[in-house]
């Protein structure tokens, strides 16, 4: 088994659904971190689904709210992502969030 200790970064600059991150095949993600970072002086909310391998969609966190020029970790807990599954963030309003993932993938 080998650890290797990554990040995913999306800036959103649309409403559009947005990948985060995809869990390799062979592998399993320990999502550790996701922080959400507001940049435009404008309060807004973010969505946090996952889909697994069979195209379920499932919400972690459904329009969460980030303070004008706030920072939020949407975590209080790990979060185990099995190979195949993808984190997918979306922004309620384009240009104002950027979110990154620190993730240990166990291969």
């Amino acid at each position: 088994m080998s650890n290797t200790y990554v990040n995913a970064k999306v800036d959103l600059t649309t409403t559009n659904i947005t990948t985060l991150y995809t869990c390799a095949a062979l592998t399993t993600g320990i999502v550790k971190s996701i922080i959400v970072s507001e940049d435009s002086n404008n309060a807004d909310t973010i969505t946090l689904t996952i889909t697994d391998a069979s195209s379920a969609v499932f919400s972690l966190y459904k329009t969460k709210a980030v303070s004008a020029n706030g920072t939020v970790e949407l975590l209080t807990a790990p979060l185990v992502v099995q190979a195949g599954e993808i984190l997918k963030v979306t922004a309620a309003t384009a240009n104002r969030l950027h979110v990154v993932a620190s993730i240990l993938e166990i291969t």
